[in-house]
């Protein structure tokens, strides 16, 4: 393939050298002088389908950072791409070429460089400034740093920068580097470019273009910081910093100093003449260490790197947060195959973890508060680890940050998913410098625990009938086992590397082995009931999940269709999976029959992800040590869509919500079948140990006692106790009418013999209160029936609202409380309809037959 401009005098850099960036909170870089480039842009459509009433229209305003969607959407050109089917009605966008122009003044200073900087373009760019061709560039994950002192005019400038459709790219891309396989219909492995921009089983196809990241001007005398990379290691409570600084100079620059301070410990170090690199060791004296969430706290310590001429002058300054902590990922053969463990500050940690997608298809809207909302919902599900999935980006320093604060624990993997990737020219190149911006960026943060190579890219080369197809093509495999492990040995020593997920820890095995290393379950949703999740026995659970709905106001948000039925038209553009209704369908038949009434249906594909997945996570919990953790598919959705999200792409709780905060809870009881019959599991994730008495009953829907026992339990810290139930309370006498109680004064695990659909589980029967509080609302209900899976479905009152619990099982004469947050002002009785306080028994009934 070839390009038409080089980019000479184009360097690729980090984030961490962005002065007052929002995307780099505590890790920015302040040269002499920085002007923002964000105001006064204008976009004009240059090339491609372009509707008559965007060419009438002009150039347009623009944001920067944006992108051209949301550019036309606030120019009120188009309609909301997220709503009914207007993703298909603007597909044009994608096919179109766009110009971005603005002016700026410069006046000369006494300084010696000036570069533009642009921190993320998005994708196929053409640079020029004063109408001369400065740059043109191929990836949207790089940064770019342009000299351009010598091409400034003083007084005002024009900066221009040309976006080529990147569909278009893309397929010519592909043909140029060689066909190869892929699940999508663009070849988004052809361009380096946010693969699920072009669409995904959950998200939709709207191929942006745009300055997605921040653009500026900086100047500077001497010599700048081009990087600075903490490497952290800490023994006792003596922590140790080697700070590894590169430096850039202009012609002439003569000796120069790096400072470091952390801590109130400093060193200082000198470069002389031509030297560009150094490393400056800081030890520190009764550091505290930075643990995961529900393992002990965070401390952040400043990190302040100072560079200065030979006359003492400061030149430039870095400011990290930095946490002290040792991060070991054991891969050790056993008798059961390959461990997969992390281990944080010598302790063994349960990962209960979820995956995360971009949280938004435009992702320049995802700001630092809305990092903060969804990261603090995902320590509310109990979630301790956040896998950056392949198929996105990497994230802003937002999130990185966020999780330092939180406790989050951090998997990234690097940008490849679910296809076939060319290890040619120009490809190769592209990748090599877009791991070493991004790793270089994101290794001084604590919470980042593992680098992986890719998803599913080498399982995909296993199974998926690549292997032909290629025909001896490259495919990635040198990435993922030699470029990428070699940049993050270079740069960020001693940080885990894992070449992919699922990953068998060994290229004579099968990918996706599940005895060894990380596995993806997905037979299970795809063709197999969740019962199957209790037939695996895996050492880490890398994927796995269930779809749902979103929230019902959320749905009815994007959705207009009149009638709304499961497959009525907007339903179906908001259902990506191949297939996906259907087995939705299946997966409910065996546990519940499929409801004709849409509210009715609604309800019970929410339900049954819910319990879908805190199924498995519950099996997998039971199983640990031998289990070293679970990454559930997926905390977040980018847009309104039927996926496998708990958090909806308004950003609403699901039901699964709530699974994960009860499959997740530090201590969790757990009904499971064993060799000889039903035991009953005590997880402890906390640091005390668990002694109490438990009872064992066998109780029928009633509340009838048939058979109870007492039982002493004591389970370590950290640890799994499993205990057999006798057969006395494990034994029905009648399956359809009884349930096995196992509970703690905390916690209870409950076994019911029978499915809904085949059991005698009445209507629900209860008495409701629900009054006015300062916050919101409370709902109070008593149980006169067995109530199974109770929750408040309150976003159909109020769309702003959140309640606390939900999922709750009551037997008879049990209570529980709700409390929801919410501003509005509505009679508190709505809170109680039949639709809004909903209940597994509302699904349990016979067929009704058909009229003669």
């Amino acid at each position: 393939m070839t390009r038409a401009v080089d980019l000479e005098g184009v360097e690729q850099t980090g984030w961490y050298s962005s002065p007052q960036s929002s995307l780099s909170p505590g890790a920015s870089v302040m040269p002499a002088r920085t002007q923002q480039l964000h105001d006064g842009w204008t976009v004009t459509a240059v090339g491609g389908p372009v509707p008559p009433a965007i060419s009438a229209a002009g150039p347009i305003a623009a944001s920067v950072p944006g992108s051209i969607h949301t550019d036309l959407l606030a120019a009120r050109l188009i309609a909301d791409p997220y709503l009914d089917d207007n993703e298909r009605l603007l597909a044009w966008i994608g096919l179109v070429d766009w110009r971005y122009t603005t002016a700026f003044d410069w006046q000369p200073g006494n300084c010696d460089r000036a570069q533009l900087v642009f921190d993320g373009l998005d994708t196929i760019a053409t640079v020029e400034l004063n109408g001369e061709v400065i740059a043109t560039t191929y990836n949207m994950h790089r940064v770019y740093r342009i000299d351009v002192g010598d091409r400034l005019r003083v007084g005002s400038n024009e900066l221009s920068v040309t976006f080529a459709s990147a569909i278009r790219y893309a397929d010519r891309a592909s043909l140029e580097l060689g066909a190869r396989p892929h699940v999508n219909h663009h070849p988004y492995n052809a361009i380096r470019k946010m693969a699920c921009n072009f669409g995904w089983d959950w998200g939709p196809d709207v191929v942006t273009a745009g300055m997605w990241r921040p653009v500026r001007l900086e100047s500077w005398r001497t010599a700048r910081l081009a990087a600075v990379r903490p490497v952290v290691d800490v023994a006792g409570d003596r922590g140790t910093v080697a700070v590894h600084v590169d430096v850039e100079r202009a012609d002439g620059a003569g000796q120069l100093e790096v400072s470091v301070t952390i801590a109130g410990a400093a060193e200082a170090v000198r470069l002389n003449a031509g030297e560009s690199s150094v490393t400056v060791t800081v030890t520190v004296d009764g550091v505290k260490r930075w643990w995961p969430r529900g393992h002990g706290a965070q401390p952040l310590y400043e990190l302040d790197v100072v560079l200065r001429g030979e006359d003492g002058e400061q030149l430039a300054e870095s400011r990290h947060r930095i946490g002290f902590r040792r991060v070991v990922l054991q891969t050790e053969p056993d008798r059961d195959g390959t461990s997969f463990v992390f281990v944080v500050n010598d302790r063994r940690i349960f990962i209960k973890g979820a995956n995360w997608i971009p949280d938004d298809a435009f992702p320049h809207r995802v700001d630092r508060a809305r990092y903060a909302a969804r990261i603090a919902q995902a320590g509310e599900a109990g979630v301790n680890l956040l896998r950056v999935w392949g198929g996105g980006i990497f994230e802003a320093d937002d999130f990185y940050a966020e999780c330092d604060e939180r406790g989050l624990l951090v998997w990234q993997d690097f940008l490849f998913a679910c296809a076939a990737y060319s290890e040619g020219e120009p490809l190769r190149s592209e990748v090599l410098a877009e791991a070493r911006d991004n790793v270089t960026r994101l290794m001084p943060h604590p919470s980042l625990v593992l680098w992986s190579g890719c998803n599913e890219n080498i399982w995909g080369h296993a199974d998926w009938g690549w292997e032909a197809r290629l025909d001896g093509k490259s495919w990635g495999w040198g990435y993922y086992t030699a470029l990428l492990p070699e940049v993050v040995a270079e740069l960020d020593p001693g940080r885990p590397y894992t070449a992919g997920s699922p990953w068998s820890m060994s290229a004579d095995r099968h990918p996706n082995d599940p005895a060894h290393g990380p596995t993806h379950i997905w037979d299970v949703w795809n063709n197999l009931d969740y019962a199957i999740y209790r037939d695996y026995r895996p050492r880490f659970v890398a994927e796995f999940g269930w779809q749902g709905p979103p929230a019902w106001s959320t749905l009815r948000r994007a959705v207009s269709d009149d009638p709304l039925t499961p497959v009525s038209p907007g339903m179906l553009v908001h259902q990506k999976a191949v297939e996906g209704n259907r087995k939705l369908e299946a997966g409910l038949v065996p546990h519940l029959r499929v409801p004709d009434d849409m509210e009715d249906w609604h309800w019970a594909m929410s339900l049954n992800q819910a319990r879908a997945v805190q199924y498995g996570i519950e099996h997998f919990r039971s199983l640990s040590p031998l289990c070293a953790g679970s990454i559930v598919w997926q905390l977040n959705d980018c847009w309104p869509v039927t996926s496998w999200a708990a958090i909806d792409g308004d950003g609403r709780r699901k039901p699964l919500f709530y699974a994960l905060k009860h499959a997740y809870a530090d201590r969790l009881v757990t009904v499971q079948p064993g060799d000889g019959g039903l035991v009953a599991a005590f997880v402890n994730d906390t640091a005390e140990p668990w002694l109490e008495d438990v009872t064992v009953s066998r109780r029928r829907y009633d509340g009838e006692v048939l058979q109870s026992t007492d039982l002493r339990v004591d389970v370590d810290a950290w640890s799994v106790a499993t205990i057999p139930v006798a057969a006395e309370e494990a034994d029905a006498g009648n399956p359809i009418d009884e349930v096995l109680v196992v509970a703690a004064s905390t916690a209870r695990g409950l076994w019911f013999y029978a499915e809904d659909r085949d059991s005698g589980i009445s209507p629900a029967s209860y008495d409701a209160t629900a009054t006015k509080t300062s916050g919101g609302y409370r709902v109070t209900v008593v149980a006169t029936s067995l109530l199974r899976d109770l929750a408040l479905l309150a976003d159909k009152v109020d769309a702003g609202s959140v309640v606390d619990d939900m999922l709750v099982t009551l037997l008879p004469g049990e209570s529980a409380t709700w409390e929801i947050m919410s501003s509005a002002q509505v009679d508190p009785g709505a809170f109680l309809d039949p639709t809004v306080l909903r209940s597994a028994n509302q699904l349990v009934r016979g067929p009704v037959p058909d009229s003669p």
